[in-house]
């Protein structure tokens, strides 16, 4: 953009960009009554030198275009509220409203209630803009670009993304070094490559906010953190815009380290809560949980599928996704699927399909000389599993097969969590909410003997670390974390085991008495647990 100039209050006027003003003009008058309604949200704290510039920056065309720009002063000690209230007098401008909390509610505090106000409005889109004068209120239409022409739903007025702009705006050095600081190690353990996390310029829709938990982040300046972490559990990606910054006499209310710290501690807050071991309601998100497979070699989804020989007859006893009868069915497998829904979500990943109660006994229209009976991580949800599996035992053949698999409640994260007092169920993981049952590798393996089998062979998965990076399973980080991990679950899987997948024959069979033949050499060599 074109060079600025200096206004009241010290902060910088920027010419607005006329191209991007345009194409928005155009764009609502393309969608008439579908253009999106947009409300600008203005945070004010201690901000009376500054708001008056702030508002009357706003560039009229993109004003004419907001359903509402509303202010909530923060219980200012200055005169804040009303230096506003003075411009929407001499201004005439209708749509400014400026409301004064009763009390104190902090940084993260007063955006809930900006929030709750946007969406009680009925409001597509909230753009967060500070009184403080520090973001340019005429980068507007840059925020709102996006998600008129890409279909964005986050976007962030980023500092960082022009080289130099930020310092060339009068960041201090040392916020600027802690902002890159913490983006990084915030970028690697979210596996995300965001040029900076710590803008406080932002669009929200509205969409979006009615399915995060925002109302139980914290009240402190953390809350940007936690909302992007929130974003991240939703799956919603963040567009980035550049922005330039502005940093003048206004007095920072951040603790600089405890801000810093209280950043890590959230971001690793998450990652125990996305791993199971931890239950934060702040990251659950108000939609069904959507399993996900693990394609990395080393998954229990990945070894099952390499286990199957191509072109068997399978009953696949369906748990949460259908991924896996999918690849089944690319080895040219004949896929029988049972489950407690009427109809599968893929009907094409099924040659047949019978919706039973697993909680009662199986009586299938089908032949009992299956060569493989499936079982991923389903015993765990289904209060008799003892008779589950031996009900599927009947539909085997001579020769069949059973793989199942679960989640190693023993695992060592689990024992250190319960150590600190935690035990908390959430959306996923070994101790998803679903879970009736849990199991170590020992009581997994006692469970399959009092069902009559015997085990084959036993394969221990190491933690998923391609969900904990939400990594495709191809990052080189990620394999290499996976594979030095599962050298731990080798020589321990009692402790170090994230599940167990166990290939059983049926225990009434002579021991020698073979099975199908494998798909090819299993990925490592089998062993039973110590």
């Amino acid at each position: 953009m074109s060079e600025s100039s200096q206004v009241a209050g010290g902060a910088y006027r920027y010419p607005p960009d006329q191209d991007k003003i345009e194409r928005i003009l155009a764009l609502r008058a393309r969608l008439g009554d579908r253009f999106p309604r947009y409300a600008v949200f203005v945070v004010a704290y201690n901000a009376q030198s500054t708001i008056a510039s702030v508002l009357a920056r706003i560039p009229p065309p993109i004003l004419d275009l907001l359903e509402e720009v509303y202010v909530f002063d923060d219980f200012s000690t200055d005169r804040t509220a009303a230096v506003a209230e003075r411009v929407k007098a001499r201004a005439g401008i209708p749509k400014l409203n400026i409301y004064r909390n009763r009390r104190n509610y902090g940084y993260g505090g007063n955006q809930k209630i900006g929030y709750d106000y946007a969406l009680r409005r009925g409001y597509d889109f909230v753009i967060l803009l500070h009184g403080d004068g520090q973001y340019p209120p005429e980068y507007l239409p840059d925020l709102m670009l996006p998600t008129l022409e890409q279909g964005a739903k986050v976007v962030f007025g980023s500092r960082m993304l022009e080289k130099g702009a930020s310092l060339r705006g009068g960041m201090p050095l040392y916020k600027y070094v802690g902002n890159r600081v913490l983006t990084v190690f915030e970028n690697f353990v979210l596996h995300t490559r965001y040029s900076e996390y710590h803008s406080g310029y932002r669009c929200y829709a509205t969409e979006v906010l009615r399915q995060i938990a925002y109302n139980l982040n914290t009240d402190d300046f953390h809350f940007d953190t936690q909302i992007i972490t929130q974003c991240r559990a939703l799956g919603v990606p963040i567009h980035e815009v550049p922005v330039p910054t502005f940093y003048g006499n206004e007095i920072c209310h951040v603790n600089g380290m405890l801000y810093a710290l209280n950043v890590v501690l959230s971001v690793l807050d998450y990652r125990l809560h996305q791993l199971g071991l931890t239950r934060k309601a702040r990251y659950e998100i108000k939609r069904l949980p959507r399993y996900e497979i693990k394609r990395h070699p080393t998954s229990s989804q990945s070894r099952l599928l390499a286990r199957v020989r191509a072109g068997a007859r399978i009953l696949y006893v369906r748990g949460h996704d259908e991924a896996i009868a999918r690849g089944l069915r690319d080895k040219g497998c004949t896929v029988i699927g049972v489950g407690q829904a009427e109809a599968p979500d893929d009907p094409d990943a099924f040659d047949a399909y019978h919706p039973r109660d697993l909680e009662r006994p199986l009586d299938l229209p089908e032949p009992r000389r299956f060569d493989y009976v499936l079982l991923p991580d389903v015993i765990e949800h289904v209060r008799n599993a003892q008779r589950l599996l031996a009900e599927v035992r009947r539909y085997l053949g001579p020769d069949g097969r059973l793989l199942a698999s679960t989640g190693n409640i023993a695992l060592w994260l689990m024992r250190l969590s319960l150590l600190c007092g935690r035990f908390e169920y959430g959306e996923r993981g070994l101790l998803d909410r679903t879970h009736v049952h849990l199991y170590t590798v020992v009581t997994f393996r006692e469970l399959l003997a009092d069902a009559g089998y015997r085990v084959v062979d036993e394969a221990f998965t190491p933690v998923p670390f391609e969900l904990v990076f939400r990594s495709t399973g191809r990052s080189r980080l990620v394999s290499a974390c996976t594979y030095a991990y599962q050298a731990f679950a080798r020589v321990w899987p009692r402790l170090f085991a994230y599940q167990t997948l166990v290939t059983a024959a049926d225990a009434l069979l002579a021991p020698e008495a073979g099975g199908p033949p494998d798909a090819g050499p299993n990925p490592e060599p089998s062993r039973a647990a110590p």
